[in-house]
């Protein structure tokens, strides 16, 4: 009876460690909240026209500047003390280049957009991704600051099979 006790108790032990490992682990990264379409206060046109309000970057499926290659497009407010970071975001720098890339998302990756909060692992909000493909993956790299992978690239459509 004493062999099972120490079993048991080495086996819950065990689970709670992976549990509190797995815990600890999601403390370092963000998460999306979908904005439902028919909420009026935040749309992509609102974002559009109070577009100097924000530091806008934009994900694409290239290395060079193409208004028509955008994957995704994301806002970080100017007036908060937050940082939404990233390797391949590219800064858009007009309203007009803005409007033009939100209708190209749906082109490139055959999927209608939508829109969503940044938030922290806390809760804190960061900003606006608008996008249509893909996992997002979000994660702390400061007390204030968020790296935004890559987003992903849809699957080929064209059919290269024979």
């Amino acid at each position: 009876m004493g062999i099972m006790k120490k079993y048991i108790f080495l086996s819950v032990f065990l689970i709670a460690l992976i549990i509190s490992g797995c815990v600890s682990w999601q403390k370092n990264y963000g998460k999306l909240k979908i904005i439902p379409k028919n909420q009026n206060e935040i749309t992509i046109q609102n974002l559009i026209d109070k577009w100097d309000e924000y530091n806008i970057y934009y994900s694409d499926q290239y290395d060079g500047f193409n208004v028509r290659s955008a994957l995704g497009i994301m806002f970080d407010p100017k007036n908060n003390n937050t940082t939404l970071v990233g390797d391949r975001w590219k800064k858009v720098n007009n309203q007009n280049t803005l409007a033009e890339m939100t209708q190209w998302i749906v082109l490139n990756t055959q999927y209608e957009p939508w829109l969503n909060e940044i938030l922290g692992p806390d809760g804190r909000f960061y900003g606006y991704l608008y996008y249509s493909y893909g996992v997002v993956t979000l994660k702390m790299v400061g007390d204030k600051k968020m790296y935004i992978f890559n987003l992903e690239e849809p699957p080929d459509e064209g059919g290269d099979d024979e």
